[in-house]
């Protein structure tokens, strides 16, 4: 008798569970769309990447390159070293039909004037404005109105909430946004933790707060590093993904996503890393049709939406 008199009591109980469960995977799955957060790699993997030669500069790649798509072919700016001692990294250039086979522009690079690794680019009125990270992880703008033929423009002028300067040190992997005007500069110190600075003139940059705007942890897959690279705008909230270490050493990375309706207050996908096995420096991509995703270190990898 007495269990007859549970029993509706405790169905109740757990359709009210189950109602919570589907309330929370459905502002999940608003939050992070499958179709931006799901992928599986391409069967052919990797795409692009070093040479493997010793002779040419470019004998292998790392850290992030960037890929814009215009009209149909896709443009990609990579950074190139030789595998020696003091190793300088310089920018190439390639291009493709369709994301996947890849023509190197020359076999030289476009630039060796400076260190170049870690890219950024965004067009605007037709000037490329490429936000690298240069010698000692210092950021540094260089602009371009045909893709190729860049002008460095100098280290970047980072400043405090009050106007002084940031202390001294790296401030690297800069990921650039803009809209209205403004311009969103996003970079690490030592990838302990991503920083958010604005600019309206390119030439100042204040950061919005003097702590980081994304921190490390405390999940395991992020506690030792973080670095974003790249910003998107999808149905009216802003996705940055980056990567991250779940290791002290740094010796493998993972690629995440966080999603944020300011630009300044983030909050990290529940199922990251969205890439793990060491593919890292990730963005994303639109193909004409869907969006498709990138890691580019140590190589050139390109990943599909996951059917559901």
């Amino acid at each position: 008798m007495m269990i007859k008199n549970l029993l509706p009591s405790l169905l109740g109980m757990v359709g009210v569970a189950l109602t919570q469960v589907g309330m929370a995977q459905s502002t999940t799955s608003k939050e992070f769309p499958t179709e931006i957060v799901d992928f599986k790699p391409y069967a052919q993997n990797p795409v692009f990447g070093g040479t493997g030669k010793a002779d040419n500069w470019d004998e292998k790649i790392r850290e992030r390159g960037y890929i814009l798509r215009e009209g149909k072919t896709y443009h990609l700016w990579y950074t190139g070293y030789k595998k020696e001692k003091n190793a300088v990294m310089k920018l190439g250039y390639a291009t493709s039909p369709d994301g996947i086979k890849w023509t190197r522009h020359t076999d030289k690079p476009i630039y060796d004037l400076d260190w170049v690794e870690d890219m950024s680019v965004v067009k605007v009125k037709g000037t490329y404005y490429m936000f690298a990270e240069g010698r000692n992880d210092v950021a540094h703008l260089l602009t371009s109105t045909d893709r190729i033929h860049w002008q460095e423009k100098g280290p970047l002028d980072v400043r405090q909430t009050n106007g002084t300067p940031i202390s001294k040190g790296a401030y690297g992997t800069p990921a650039i946004w803009v809209e209205n005007g403004t311009w969103y500069l996003f970079y690490e110190r030592g990838d302990l933790g991503i920083w958010l600075a604005t600019s309206k003139d390119l030439k100042t940059w204040t950061n919005v707060q003097d702590e980081p705007v994304i921190k490390m942890g405390p999940e395991a897959y992020d506690q030792y590093a973080v670095a974003m690279n790249q910003v998107v705008k999808y149905k009216g909230l802003y996705y940055g993904y980056y990567h991250a270490s779940a290791y002290k050493d740094w010796r493998e990375w993972s690629t995440n996503v966080a999603v944020s309706k300011d630009l300044i207050h983030w909050k990290k996908y529940e199922k990251n890393p969205i890439i793990g096995n060491d593919k890292s420096s990730g963005i994303l991509v639109h193909d004409g049709k869907q969006y498709r995703f990138y890691t580019m270190h140590p190589e050139v990898n390109v990943y599909f939406p996951n059917p559901q």
